[in-house]
Formats: C-alpha cells, structure tokens, sequence
C-alpha cells in the first residue's frame, strides 16, 4: 500500500470516514464488489467530489470508468487509515451508569476497539463482570494496564476525579485518552485527548433549534 496523504483530508472529512464505512460494510455484506463513487455520494447525502476527494486522500483504490471503487480495497483502506485494523484495546475507568454503558455496547468491535478492563473506586463493583469486562481496584490500574499492554484510557467518572485518573493512565503508560468527562484535562506532550462533552453538544443542539424557531417565526 502506498503511504497516504493524511494532511490532505479534513477534520470534517475524517468524521465522514466512518459513515463511508458502515455504507461499504453493508453493500460487502450483499456481495456487492465494486460501488461508483455516486452511489456513495448519493446514499450519504453529499456531493460526488467531495467523496472522491475523501477517498483520495486515505485509499490506494482509485475507482475504475464504469465499474466504480472496489468495497474490499475501499474498507481496507479507510480501516487502516482510522487505525481500526490495529489492536486498541482500552481501559475503562468509572463503572457507573455511563461506564456500563460504554462496556456493554457492542457496536465498539466493529471499529477495532475493545475495552479489556474496567476500573473502579467503589468496593461494591470492584471484582464484578460487566459483559466479560473484570472490573478491577485502581489500585492495580499500573499493573494491568502493563499486562494487557492497554494504549487507550477511557474516563467515565465525575469531573472532579478525571484529572486523577488522567494521571494514573498516563503513568500506567496509556497514550490517548477518550474524556466523557466534563473537565479539560492536562496531559504531556505525545499523550492525545479526545473529549466527548455531551453538555456542549447538546448546548449546539439547543442553539440549533432556537435559531431555526426564530427563523420559523420570521417566515
């Protein structure tokens, strides 16, 4: 495979990139090998340039007059690029109510991540299973975290422990953290964060409705 341009796409374009995925999946789940670049444009609602561009910047896989991208290349591709195809194994800190529910979707596999251990502050859910998940003390979050050779960190616990945590993760060797929780963390150079607030999301979402009621009532 020949090395790809990653500066050449987006943001907005690798957040694109998995919804290229699901729609290459399903049409290779048909038996489907090849797929015009309209079809993709045309099933994701977005113009046809802006798809090939995408593809060009992440796939090997030109598309062929007539016949279209092959699924199979095109998948590779976009997994390789989104680092789906390596080993992403991730810890899990806080087995609340968000934790649980982090652990018990399913859907996670399909991207190449699997959460491989849980850890926990309270007595009473320390040595549990959560869906084959062991939930262990934070105590041993050094030690298994070296054992397992865990890269990720996902912190689901309260805001006022997430930069405890944080640190914990990063002495235990993890190199990216996925932050639920609503606090900026501090983190070494290398060490990369990628915070999901839903108290900003819906913030946008709730902006996005009032400007459209507004406009509604100007109309």
């Amino acid at each position: 495979m020949q090395e790809q341009e990653t500066h050449a796409l987006s943001m907005q374009g690798v957040r694109r990139l998995p919804y290229y995925l699901k729609y290459l999946k399903d049409l290779q789940g048909e038996g489907i090998q090849h797929v015009p670049a309209a079809a993709i444009a045309g099933s994701l609602g977005i113009y046809e340039v802006q798809v090939r561009k995408d593809l060009a910047a992440v796939s090997s896989h030109p598309g062929k007059p007539r016949v279209g991208f092959s699924v199979d290349g095109l998948i590779a591709d976009i997994e390789h690029f989104l680092g789906y195809d390596s080993a992403n194994t991730a810890a899990l800190v806080g087995v609340g109510h968000l934790g649980t529910a982090l652990i018990s979707y399913g859907g996670f596999a399909d991207y190449g991540l699997d959460i491989a251990a849980a850890f926990d502050r309270d007595p009473e859910r320390i040595g549990r299973c959560v869906h084959g998940c062991e939930v262990y003390p934070m105590e041993k979050l050094g030690a298994v975290c070296a054992e397992k050779r865990l890269m990720i960190g996902i912190i689901a616990t309260p805001a006022e422990e997430a930069q405890g945590v944080c640190d914990q993760l990063v002495a235990a060797g993890v190199r990216a953290i996925w932050n639920f929780a609503h606090v900026k963390l501090r983190v070494p150079e290398g060490v990369l964060v990628q915070n999901e607030d839903m108290a900003v999301s819906f913030a946008l979402l709730s902006s996005r409705l009032a400007q459209a009621l507004r406009d509604a009532k100007t109309e």
